[in-house]
This record gives C-alpha cells, sequence and structure tokens, in this order.
C-alpha cells in the first residue's frame, strides 16, 4: 500500500491508506539509510494483520526543516495588522524562501476588525494570494478555503495573529479530531511537539504545527544572490530589460526593475526587502554551503 502520513510523534507514524488510518513505526532500515519520515510525505507500507509498517518513502517534491514537512503546495503566512503589527521585511523574506522552495505563498491578515487590512492587501494581492480574515466574523474565511481546496497546506506566523483562531475556523471539528488523534497514539494530550494534518472540509489537507514560527531561512533555506530576483515574482516581466546582463536590480543605472519601482509598478516596501536580502546574500560563501544548491 501506499500512504500519506498525517501525524508522527517519538517514532510512531499516524497514515491514511486506501481509506483507512494506521498507527505504524518505521523499518529500521530507513533509520541506516538516514532516511527520516516526516508529515506530508508519501509511504510505501506493507501490513500484516491489523498492523503496518512505513517500509520506503516516497520521492519528495519539496521539503522544509522546522518543523519536518513534506510535499507542502501552500504555505499559508498568517499576520495581524496590529498587536503584534506586521513584521513586512520578515514576511518577505519568508515569501521569498517559499517561492526558492517550490511552494505557492498565501498571506493572510488578520484582526482586521481592529485595524483596516485594504493597504496591505493592496501591497501583495497582486503577487500572491491575499486575503483578509475576522476570526470573529469568519468574514473571509470561506474564500481562503476555496483557495486552499484540494491542497496540502500549513499555517505559520508569531504568536498572537490569530492562528489558532484560523485553524479553529477553517477545521470547526478540529478539537475534537486532535483528541482522538492523541489517543490513537497513545498520548494523553496534543504537544508542541508534535505535527498534525486535518482534512479541510472542502477537501485537502492543512497541517497545525505548534511552533511553526521557527520556521527559519538557515542553512537549508539559503538562498543565493543569482537566484534571489527570481523569488520575487513581480520582478519577472522587467528583469530581461536591464542594460547589464548580471544586474543586481539594487543600484545600477539602467535597471528595468529599478525604474519599475520608480513608476509605482513595483512597491518600493519589496524592493528594499529584496535589496536587504541581496546584501546578506553577497556574504554568503557557496563552497561552504554545497548542500543547500
Amino acid at each position: 500500500m501506499t500512504g500519506m502520513i498525517l501525524s508522527s510523534f517519538g517514532g510512531t507514524f499516524r497514515v491514511f491508506a486506501e481509506g483507512e488510518e494506521y498507527i505504524c513505526r518505521a523499518r529500521g532500515t530507513l533509520r541506516t539509510k538516514e532516511i527520516s519520515p516526516v508529515c506530508g510525505d508519501f509511504v510505501a507500507l506493507e501490513k500484516s494483520g491489523d498492523e503496518a509498517v512505513i517500509t520506503s518513502v516516497l520521492p519528495r517534491k519539496n521539503e522544509i526543516i522546522r518543523p519536518p514537512l513534506a510535499n507542502l503546495d501552500c504555505l499559508v503566512f498568517v499576520c495581524s495588522t496590529v498587536e503584534p503589527a506586521p513584521n513586512l521585511r520578515l514576511l518577505d523574506k519568508f515569501t521569498a524562501v517559499s517561492v526558492y522552495k517550490g511552494i505557492e505563498p498565501v498571506i493572510v491578515f488578520t484582526k482586521t476588525d481592529m485595524s483596516g487590512a485594504d493597504g496591505l492587501c493592496e501591497l501583495y494581492s497582486g503577487i500572491f494570494p491575499t486575503f483578509s480574515v475576522d476570526n470573529v466574523t469568519k468574514s473571509g474565511v470561506d474564500e481562503l478555503s476555496e483557495a486552499l481546496r484540494g491542497k496540502f497546506s500549513a499555517l505559520t506566523g508569531n504568536s498572537g495573529v490569530g492562528k489558532s483562531s484560523l485553524l479553529n475556523n477553517l477545521c470547526p471539528d478540529i478539537k475534537a479530531k486532535t483528541g482522538e488523534i492523541s489517543r490513537k497514539l497513545g498520548r494523553g494530550k496534543h504537544t508542541t511537539r508534535r505535527t498534525d494534518i486535518f482534512t479541510l472540509p472542502g477537501g485537502g489537507y492543512i497541517a497545525d504545527t505548534p511552533g511553526f514560527a521557527a520556521f527559519s531561512t538557515d542553512r537549508y533555506d539559503i538562498i543565493f544572490k543569482e537566484d534571489l530576483a527570481g523569488c520575487f515574482p513581480e520582478f519577472s516581466e522587467y528583469i530581461g530589460g536591464c542594460r547589464f546582463i548580471d544586474c543586481s536590480h539594487t543600484k545600477e543605472q539602467g535597471c528595468a526593475v529599478i525604474e519599475a519601482v520608480s513608476e509605482g509598478k513595483i512597491s518600493l516596501s519589496r524592493h528594499k526587502s529584496y535589496c536587504e536580502m541581496y546584501a546578506e546574500a553577497q556574504k554568503l560563501k557557496p563552497w561552504e554551503h554545497k548542500g543547500s544548491r
């Protein structure tokens, strides 16, 4: 059988395969090959009676390290309009890494009852799918749910931005389901060390990842300077029009990207984020990060 890992904790995995859920462990040969199954992995199972064992992990289309997840279609970046105020530099850095890894960024602005999100939505809506959500009235939840239909997504964001409320609005039965999963895995409660994947009512999956704010652009997520412009989708139509082939799009005369910024076609905020990331990337030594390319 083949199935998808929906939960993992302490070497135990909850796998959905052929319409059934199995609680199983990985075969020891995977450990000797230094292969660690993670949530979102598609795996091969061997069934023996009522038990099953993971025998192999199928090739991944992408993966992130903290928390460990594989085969994501979307990363949903949740930002509050106030308390805490949105950190646009950090958001731009994370969306760039997401694009680099082949994962579609989706941006959700919450707490819109306390402060409007029109300006923020205008800044990003032409680049990435962007939503304004009120977790109290549930305004915008249906639109976001429709955008995630049929996809495997995960939520990320700083503490206090409303991730838990958003997750409960997207999956109304999530509390009951979490308790059920804990019993299946033989654990007393849902802990910050465990990742769970839930089925969205309209189809698709979403990962509940406590501590997901730890997702970081560490050495596993390095973007080298020559690859960075491609992680800002709004640059794409202008890059070929620069005077110099090796244009960095940061300060050169005749740069089509900089010209687009001056004309208001690319936001100054986004370009500043790009320039900051480019300056950081210039300090990288590719030979020290061979495994990141």
